[in-house]
């Protein structure tokens, strides 16, 4: 049974899920910054999927980096499946813009996570929400 691993839990919102992946919001407020992970048992890398599930990853990651990307006007978007301090596969999605704290570097350890306040990070996910409104996208409910 697949369980979200504790990190992910209390550093994302759970904005909802696709076919095959939970969508998360990354509660940094420096950028749009979504996690897909795949909702399958003890998967630590992608060439652990199936190769039907592969295929749905990347088009689910693919369809993310579009939304996001054209919700945020992003110059550019950053996805990466590192997993050095959290060993779940889970793919990271930012949305990266020229006047980003960051850029044009990478956003790790580039300057302190900035957190949302409760109706920032509300806005936000629903933000997000919005932008993945499809027939392939289940919102959490984010008044909880």
């Amino acid at each position: 049974m697949f369980e979200l691993d504790e990190r992910l839990q209390s550093d994302c919102l759970d904005l909802g899920q696709l076919n095959l992946c939970k969508v998360l919001l990354l509660k940094d407020a420096n950028y749009p910054w979504v996690i897909l992970v795949p909702m399958r048992d003890d998967i630590k890398e992608i060439y652990d999927l199936d190769e039907l599930d592969q295929e749905q990853l990347v088009w689910e990651s693919s369809f993310v980096s579009k939304a996001l990307a054209k919700c945020f006007d992003a110059d550019k978007m950053n996805v990466a499946a590192l997993g050095n301090v959290v060993s779940q596969c889970h793919i990271h999605h930012v949305a990266r813009t020229i006047d980003d704290p960051a850029w044009p570097n990478p956003v790790w350890g580039a300057v302190p996570p900035r957190g949302y306040t409760r109706e920032q990070l509300i806005s936000r996910g629903k933000e997000i929400q919005e932008a993945l409104k499809t027939s392939v996208f289940i919102p959490a409910n984010l008044e909880n």
